[in-house]
């Protein structure tokens, strides 16, 4: 089974064929196609192919399932003794992507 590591949203995800995977928020529409076409790395049984920085002419096409927003995220500054308490909340918007296909 041939693996690969894309880059995209400033993180790096080790992806295979089939698999589901949330990613940081991207501008295509629902049940489309997206092409990863930043690749550092496929692998393919023994046999591993290290780009510098990205591997040439290798894309990773991936399915455009669903698009959300990931749990709350409670962040909370406290300075005891100082009358100081302030709370926050964050929620990450993410698009669900399944990999369809990957070239070397």
């Amino acid at each position: 089974m041939s693996y690969a590591v894309i880059k995209t949203g400033g993180k790096q995800y080790r992806v295979m064929q089939g698999e589901i995977l949330r990613v940081e928020l991207l501008d295509a529409e629902v049940d489309g196609t997206v092409n990863f076409d930043q690749v550092l790395l496929v692998g393919e049984g023994d046999s591993i192919t290290v780009g510098a920085p990205v591997v040439a002419g290798a894309v990773v096409t991936a399915k455009v399932r669903a698009h959300g927003r990931h749990d709350k995220i409670r962040i909370i500054k406290f300075r005891r003794r100082k009358h100081h308490k302030k709370q926050m909340g964050h929620r990450q918007h993410y698009t669900e992507i399944e990999i369809t296909g990957i070239t070397a």
